[in-house]
């Protein structure tokens, strides 16, 4: 049987593969929740050590101050094996975490993306929140089914079913970006050029960012795909009631 992680109940739960993945992709909505006094909880399944260039240590410490900046309650490491995500353990161990902090929604990653483990991450965590609902799933935690599952991009994109206003967030997403020192910007001469170490990496995740905002006629969106429709009370684009017009 897992442990427990002893984590707080929080409203949104967020899942990255490996540190920097959540900040890549949903940086600026993690930043903009709790800004609106949401409380946010942020999960690294992996700690990210077959990465080329950074410790173990230092990945771990560059999450927490990340973690710091964009103002998340807590920030757990599952610590399972980079490149290996996957199987019953794996499945059990994310669906217990979800159990214990209760979220009214989690972000997982999008299941189409250039990396394997993003993919495999998004199917164990599809998994393990159907099985978190189960009452006979492990039954010494109480069931627990997030109202909302939300698929977010990492790498790749795709047609989003919908996207979020950030630009006000954007800023901290910028700077939780900037901790990653080890992966965007290492000190080492002896360090490996990768696509992380490109400056055109944040260039991409900008324009993708830019391109969702323009499509929504804001500065900067994040998007979000769902398997379930989006139900609105109304076909009209704004909320206000009829006789305030």
């Amino acid at each position: 049987m897992a442990p427990r992680l002893n984590v707080s109940p929080v409203d949104l739960l967020v899942f990255g593969p490996h540190p920097d993945d959540i900040e890549i992709g949903v940086g600026g909505v993690v930043a903009q929740h709790v800004d609106e006094g949401y409380r946010v909880g942020l999960c690294d399944l992996t700690a990210g050590e077959m990465g080329s260039n950074g410790t173990v240590d230092e990945r771990l410490a560059e999450a927490e101050a990340a973690r710091a900046v964009l103002g998340a309650e807590w920030r757990v490491n599952l610590r399972w094996t980079d490149r290996g995500i996957g199987g019953a353990e794996h499945v059990r161990a994310a669906a217990r975490l979800i159990r214990e902090c209760r979220p009214r929604t989690v972000l997982i990653p999008y299941w189409s993306d250039r990396h394997p483990d993003h993919v495999a991450s998004s199917q164990v965590l599809t998994e393990s929140v159907f099985n978190a609902g189960l009452r006979r799933f492990d039954p010494d935690l109480d069931a627990w089914r997030p109202g909302w599952t939300c698929y977010y991009f990492i790498n790749d994109a795709a047609s989003p079913s919908f996207t979020v206003d950030v630009s006000a967030a954007y800023e901290r997403k910028r700077r939780a970006l900037a901790c990653y020192v080890s992966q965007f910007r290492p000190p080492d001469r002896t360090a490996v050029q990768t696509r992380l170490t490109s400056p055109r990496l944040h260039q991409l995740i900008e324009s993708r960012d830019a391109h969702f905002g323009a499509l929504a006629r804001v500065e900067f969106a994040e998007g979000f795909v769902v398997r379930d429709p989006v139900v609105r009370p109304h076909v009209f684009r704004d909320d206000a009631p009829a006789e305030a017009r």
